[in-house]
């Protein structure tokens, strides 16, 4: 026993390690020194019952076991077989033998309603565990489903308003920290009270959609962030990217809204986007509102400059003439 607890002791403290060595082993070793622990006990509890002895030393050697086994039942309820088999070695030896020599009957039948019992009261709790840990794990699904849900848009399956703002701040962080450019593009669809008035809300509806993929498309790092900012405006959020990558980026994206065909029902819906972008390393005075109005006063003069513009603080990038346009 002493062997058995030295290295269950040892085993308890290096548990994490050993299963790094060797998970299948480590567990098939702790469940066999369970099973060593319980089958050396029985054995000495057989031993201990047929040896003469005041009845009060047997009582207390009884007690002490009922208390054992049910201790290592209930510790073992979610592995079910796990608890029938320690109470069978617990009190399994002690059993045999004292039916056999016919010593000490009357505990022997209290052994067996006892050994009944346990298997009984592990079952139910068994079930009772697998169903409050499922249930668990149901309603920690269930609340990841609602958090993300609160973060998403329901059309476009875009981020929303609400979690941009948290990112925002997050990211707006981590610039400062690390002393990398932030950026930020916010762009807004031409004319697109047009799309729904000519083609419908749900064509309006499914082009935004389509805006959505295209977006994703174009924004690829693990770090972009996208958003849906508005009716029909999103914006970008960008980490250490330098201007040129950002206005880039921004121009890909008016480009590629300008030659979009969106077909739906047999007809093809097309409109043009107008981007104001900023970027900037956030300074001990820098406050990300006035940074965020720099992209939306930019949009502004991107709309003013007739549509279909990007305007980068005080750059412009016009879209190409017709006549040189692939």
């Amino acid at each position: 026993m002493l062997i058995i607890a030295g290295f269950r002791i040892f085993q308890f403290y290096h548990f994490r390690r050993l299963n790094e060595l060797n998970k299948d082993f480590n567990t098939r070793a702790f469940f066999a020194s369970v099973y060593a622990t319980s089958i050396t006990w029985g054995i000495g509890l057989a031993y201990f019952m047929l040896q003469p002895g005041e009845s009060a030393s047997h009582l207390v050697m009884v007690t002490s076991t009922a208390g054992l086994t049910a201790g290592g039942v209930v510790a073992f309820i979610p592995a079910w077989r796990v608890s029938v088999l320690y109470t069978v070695f617990m009190i399994g030896p002690a059993v045999i033998t004292m039916t056999i020599t016919g010593t000490h009957l009357p505990v022997v039948f209290l052994f067996l309603l006892y050994g009944l019992y346990l298997p009984i009261i592990a079952s139910r709790g068994n079930r009772e565990y697998w169903d409050a840990l499922e249930n668990e794990h149901l309603l920690k699904v269930k609340s990841e489903e609602i958090e993300k849900l609160s973060r998403i848009d329901g059309l476009t399956g875009l981020y929303n308003r609400k979690y941009f703002e948290e990112i925002f701040n997050q990211q707006w962080k981590t610039a400062a920290r690390n002393v990398i450019p932030i950026s930020i593009i916010i762009g807004d669809v031409d004319y697109f009270k047009t799309v729904n008035d000519t083609y419908g809300h749900q064509a309006g509806d499914a082009f935004l959609q389509e805006i959505a993929r295209l977006l994703g498309n174009i924004m690829k790092r693990e770090t972009d962030f996208i958003a849906r900012y508005g009716g029909e405006e999103f914006v970008i959020l960008l980490l250490n990217l330098d201007t040129e990558e950002t206005l880039n980026l921004a121009e890909q994206i008016r480009s590629e809204m300008e030659n979009l065909r969106f077909p739906f029902e047999g007809q093809h819906i097309s409109a043009t986007v107008s981007l104001g972008a900023a970027s900037c390393i956030p300074g001990k005075q820098s406050q990300k509102e006035d940074f965020l109005k720099t992209a939306d006063e930019a949009l502004y003069r991107a709309k003013s400059m007739g549509r279909n513009h990007v305007i980068f603080s005080d750059k412009t990038v016009n879209p190409p003439d017709p006549e040189t346009r692939n």
